[in-house]
C-alpha cells in the first residue's frame, strides 16, 4: 500500500551551525567516518517500485506564497518535458516506473545518466569476481569526475529539452538535488519548476553535499562506515559492495534506503546500484542565488522515515532556502511513512509530479 502524503505544517528553522566534521585524526576509521558522513554517499538506489496503478490524491502541500501542487489550472495543460536526475551510486533507471507513467500521461521524459553512470557505468573487475582484496585497490575513473561534470550533463539535457518547446520541469533525487541547484542557478529561464525528492539542497551555511551531511541534522542519518571498501581518499571514490552476502551489511543497506520495501523489492534495488561515486562531486559547491535559482517555483518531497537524508536535515534545507526567498517558498509534500526511495507504490509521486504548477 502506498504511503500517504500529509500536511505537517511549515518546516522547522533549525540550527544554522555548519556542523563541520570533527574527524581530523589521521586514523582510517576517522577518515572513513568523515567521508561517509555524506549521508547520501552510499544509498541512492535504483527503482521506485514496479506497479504504478491509478494515481490518486495522497495529501496536501505546505508552504507560503505557492500554488497548490495538485495539478489544477494551467499546470496540467499541454506537454511538458520532465528531466529527471538520479542520485549517487545510481542511474537514470531509478526513474523507470515514474517516467513510464508520466509518459503515458502525455509528457516527454528524459532520465539523465550522469557521466560514468547507467549505460556508461564503471564496473570494477574485482566487483564482478567478488575479490574484496583486489576491490579495495582497483582504480576508478570516477575519481576524476567533479560536480561540474554532473551539472554540465544536466544543463545540456535541459537546453535540448527546452528547444522542443513547452515547460521543462527539473527533478532531482538525493544527490541529484545538487545538480538541480546548479542547473537552476545557471539557466533559470529554461525551467518552469524544480523539484527535490528527499534531495540535498545546499545553502549558504551548508554549501555542498558534504556540508549538509556533516551538519548536526545530517549526522542523524545512517553512516555506512563499516561497509566502505578500500581507502576513499586513495581511491578518490566512495566504494561499496552491494553484492555482499553479509546479513548485517544487507540489513543496514535496507534500513538506510528502503526499510518500507519488501525484501524482494530491496534485492531488485541492489541490482541497480553501482559501486563507486566521486568524492570530488560530494564537495562541490551548489548554492542557489535568490535572483536566479530562487525565482523558479519549487517543490520538496519530504520522506519522513528517511535514513539517508534525515527528515531533520530536509527540514533545515527547506527552511534555509525559504529564508533566502521568503516570497517564493518551497511547497512541501510529506510522506511520513516513506524511506529514502519514497513510497513503495510510486503512484502518489506520479500524481504530484504530473500536477506541479508551471510557469509559462
Amino acid at each position: 500500500m502506498a504511503d500517504d502524503a500529509k500536511n505537517t505544517g511549515t518546516g522547522r528553522d533549525t540550527s544554522t551551525d555548519t556542523g563541520t566534521s570533527s574527524a581530523a585524526a589521521p586514523s582510517r576509521r576517522h577518515a572513513l567516518r568523515r567521508l561517509t558522513a555524506v549521508a547520501g554517499g552510499a544509498a541512492v538506489a535504483v527503482g521506485l517500485g514496479t506497479g504504478v496503478g491509478r494515481a490518486t490524491d495522497h495529501g496536501g502541500a505546505r508552504g507560503q506564497g505557492q500554488a497548490q501542487a495538485q495539478g489544477q489550472g494551467r499546470g496540467r495543460r499541454g506537454v511538458r518535458t520532465y528531466v529527471l536526475v538520479h542520485g549517487t551510486h545510481s542511474a537514470g533507471t531509478f526513474w523507470a516506473a515514474i517516467g513510464r507513467e508520466l509518459a503515458l500521461r502525455g509528457h516527454r521524459v528524459v532520465a539523465v545518466d550522469q557521466p560514468l553512470h547507467g549505460t556508461e557505468r564503471f564496473v570494477p573487475e574485482a566487483y564482478q569476481a567478488q575479490d574484496l582484496r583486489a576491490l579495495a585497490t582497483e582504480p576508478s575513473p570516477l575519481a576524476a569526475l567533479t560536480l561540474d561534470d554532473f551539472a554540465r550533463r544536466v544543463t545540456n539535457t535541459v537546453r535540448r529539452a527546452a528547444r522542443l518547446g513547452g515547460p521543462v520541469v527539473l527533478v532531482g533525487h538525493s544527490m541529484g538535488g545538487v545538480s538541480v541547484s546548479r542547473v537552476a542557478d545557471a539557466v533559470p529561464e529554461l525551467l518552469a519548476h524544480i523539484c527535490y525528492m528527499a534531495a540535498f539542497c545546499p545553502s549558504r551555511t551548508m554549501p555542498s553535499l558534504n556540508d549538509c551531511a556533516a551538519s548536526p541534522e545530517g549526522q542523524r542519518a545512517i553512516n555506512p562506515v563499516e561497509q566502505v571498501i578500500g581507502d576513499p581518499e586513495k581511491l578518490g571514490v566512495l566504494r561499496l559492495n552491494w553484492r555482499t552476502s553479509n546479513r548485517r551489511d544487507l540489513a543496514l543497506f535496507k534500513e538506510m534506503i528502503c526499510a518500507n520495501y519488501t525484501d524482494a523489492a530491496f534485492l531488485r534495488v541492489l541490482e541497480g546500484m553501482q559501486t563507486d561515486e566521486s568524492l570530488a562531486a560530494y564537495a562541490g559547491r551548489a548554492v542557489g542565488r535568490a535572483g536566479t535559482w530562487g525565482r523558479i517555483p519549487r517543490t520538496y518531497l519530504r520522506m519522513g522515515k528517511d535514513r539517508t537524508v534525515s527528515p531533520e536535515l530536509q527540514d533545515r534545507m527547506i527552511a534555509e532556502a525559504d529564508a533566502l526567498t521568503p516570497d517564493n517558498r518551497f511547497t512541501v509534500h510529506d510522506f511520513p511513512g516513506a524511506g529514502h526511495l519514497g513510497p513503495s507504490d510510486p503512484a502518489p509521486l506520479v500524481d504530484l509530479l504530473h500536477g506541479l504548477p508551471v510557469t509559462v
